[in-house]
């Protein structure tokens, strides 16, 4: 698995999300940028997405994220919210999985770090609302 330092800098974006109560599948395109999070490098890096969501039926929309990735020695990448709140870990290997449930919805993502440094991001969310799954694929911007 890549350390914390291998995704500084810019990648490409590709978004599919499945969502299995309406029957749609939107589409995101846009980049995701990982940036030193202040003047401490071993603070860790910042995730800032963009991208051009379009919704079957919809005018296109702009979405935006953002996470904090913290180092974990040997344990791996800690994926936290922007405020800070643990979101989930990234342990270990080259499809390493995780979970975070917030109830009443389940999360569940399997990374796939096989062919780096272009990767991805595979979620299943399942709720009483919700049913999607989401895969994301990276590649290294020019």
């Amino acid at each position: 698995m890549p350390g914390l330092e291998d995704f500084e800098g810019s990648w490409r974006l590709e978004r599919r999300i499945d969502d299995r109560l309406t029957g749609q599948v939107l589409r995101l395109t846009g980049r995701a940028v990982f940036t030193p999070d202040g003047d401490d490098p071993g603070a860790g890096l910042v995730y800032d997405e963009t991208g051009r969501l379009e919704i079957p039926g919809q005018a296109p929309a702009v979405a935006t994220r953002r996470y904090l990735w913290r180092a974990r020695q040997a344990e791996g990448l800690e994926v936290l919210f922007e405020d800070g709140r643990f979101f989930h870990l990234i342990s270990p290997g080259a499809r390493p999985e995780a979970r975070h449930d917030c109830a009443p919805d389940l999360y569940r993502v399997c990374y796939d770090f096989s062919a780096w440094p272009c990767w991805s991001s595979c979620w299943e969310v399942r709720g009483p609302r919700k049913n999607y799954a989401m895969e994301s694929g990276y590649r290294p911007e020019s």
